[in-house]
């Protein structure tokens, strides 16, 4: 669609604006999945479960200047240009909170419609990393109580051996610069392998994703032993410590998630079943607490901030549906909506809507069926990261959620009766005929359960 005369007629003082919030911890797709949904809202052809769009009702889609001039723009043209150009290939993942305007025009339908004719609404999409929203949990603990809490989660993780040998040894009635920079260097280190290990709980948010604040005293500081309490280095970083809270995690809950109308929560639910069950019960965990930031009465500062302001709905998506042949797609639903179950049945939601469900907001795989052992498998084929074509079975997942969820909470170290297996696939190139967006598995569906009411 073309910005120019679409651009003046769209805009309107009084026009109404949805903000969408997109969130999810690292390579759950929130990068691809705003590229994804743009371009399905610019071109139509593939979003048959969007009512208006499926009716006519919506006439066109455009990009507008987004409105707050102090927030990075998401950078739609680069990403969709990685994920439909001649070489596809996945692209960067959220480092920062950054903001896109998509304007909707839209044809008067109804008895008022036909009185007041065309509308516009301006949907403004906001990316955050969902890290972030883990910190919310800091806010009610001391440095003391976070360190202890810290240092007990972090034994048999990668990096736990590392750290624990920086801090032999330390004297924690001295503090100096260069110590602190280390401590917090070796803590990071142990996050990002703790991460890339399919551990979910990795807090402070920032100091995985620091984006502009890399290297400042806000984030130079690690969880302390209780051995070192009442000396310099454990006054000097609980005093950082308190700074996180108050200079970092307090302004994004004002500045950004309080002015949130819908929200997406973007789930690896698969990359957490081929970790194994710890990673299972810690992302399950880590969902529980990201929630919390949807209850604010439960936080006193929160609510102060918020007031009466809520979400109105709420979709949780388990991405990499394309991974599965679409008959495991409502089994993995099902495990995504138990692995929130807990959650969301002590959450006080006031009147918002939730949802789960299975997506893929590119699909990268065709539908294949593989013969092995006088079976056939229902599989999927697609390309590699490497070129090469394979066809994968990843294995069947259970038809009742607590054969993942009970051995994962009962601290089992595998899975005893399968073995999930996960294979990373590269963009397909695209073959779309005009009018056509990218395509996708049920992002028409999440897009009518997000916005359709309101179009």
């Amino acid at each position: 669609m073309g910005i120019g005369s679409n651009l003046l007629a769209g805009i309107g003082l009084g026009d109404p604006v949805i903000r969408l919030g997109v969130t999810g911890l690292s390579r759950a797709g929130k990068t691809v999945f705003i590229t994804s949904l743009v371009a399905n809202l610019m071109d139509r052809g593939r979003m048959h479960a969007l009512r208006a769009a499926a009716d006519g009702s919506l006439k066109a889609a455009w990009l507008q200047p987004q409105p707050d001039d102090t927030v990075p723009r998401f950078d739609f043209e680069r990403h969709l240009a990685a994920l439909t150009g001649p070489s596809p290939h996945w692209p960067e993942g959220t480092r920062h909170v950054s903001q896109l305007r998509l304007s909707l025009r839209l044809d008067g339908k109804g008895l008022f419609g036909g009185l007041t004719g065309p509308r516009t609404l301006h949907l403004d999409i906001v990316d955050y990393p969902g890290e972030w929203l883990l910190d919310l949990r800091l806010m009610e603990k001391d440095f003391s109580e976070w360190s202890a809490e810290v240092l007990d989660r972090m034994q048999g993780r990668p990096g736990a051996d590392e750290y624990q040998a920086a801090l032999n040894g330390l004297n924690g009635d001295r503090f100096d610069e260069p110590t602190a920079q280390s401590l917090a260097q070796v803590y990071t280190a142990h996050l990002h392998a703790a991460r890339e290990a399919g551990w979910s709980d990795c807090t402070p948010g920032r100091f995985l994703i620091p984006g502009e604040m890399e290297g400042s005293p806000a984030l130079t500081f690690a969880p302390l032993p209780a051995s070192l309490a009442g000396g310099r280095l454990h006054k000097e970083l609980r005093r950082r410590f308190d700074a996180y809270k108050s200079r970092v995690v307090k302004p994004f809950f004002r500045d950004h998630f309080a002015r949130i109308d819908r929200q997406v929560v973007l789930v690896d639910v698969l990359g957490a079943i081929h970790q194994g069950p710890r990673a299972v019960e810690d992302m399950r965990r880590a969902m529980a607490d990201v929630l919390t930031a949807f209850r604010p009465g439960r936080a006193g500062w929160l609510a102060q901030l918020l007031g009466t302001r809520r979400v109105e709905r709420i979709l949780f998506a388990a991405t990499k549906a394309d991974h599965l042949h679409h008959v495991q797609h409502n089994r993995l639903t099902a495990i995504l909506s138990a692995m929130l179950r807990e959650a969301r049945d002590r959450a006080d939601f006031s009147g918002a809507r939730t949802e789960a469900m299975s997506i893929a907001a590119l699909r990268a795989t065709t539908e294949d069926v593989i013969r092995q052992d006088d079976q056939e498998l229902p599989a999927v084929r697609g390309r590699l990261l490497d070129g090469r074509q394979a066809a994968f079975y990843p294995g069947e997942l259970p038809a009742d959620p607590a054969a993942l969820l009970h051995p994962a909470r009962d601290g089992a170290q595998d899975w005893l009766e399968a073995d999930y297996a996960i294979m990373n696939f590269a963009p397909a190139p695209m073959t779309a005929r005009p009018g056509d967006g990218p395509p996708h598995i049920r992002l028409d569906r999440a897009a009518e359960f997000l916005i359709g009411d309101r179009l």
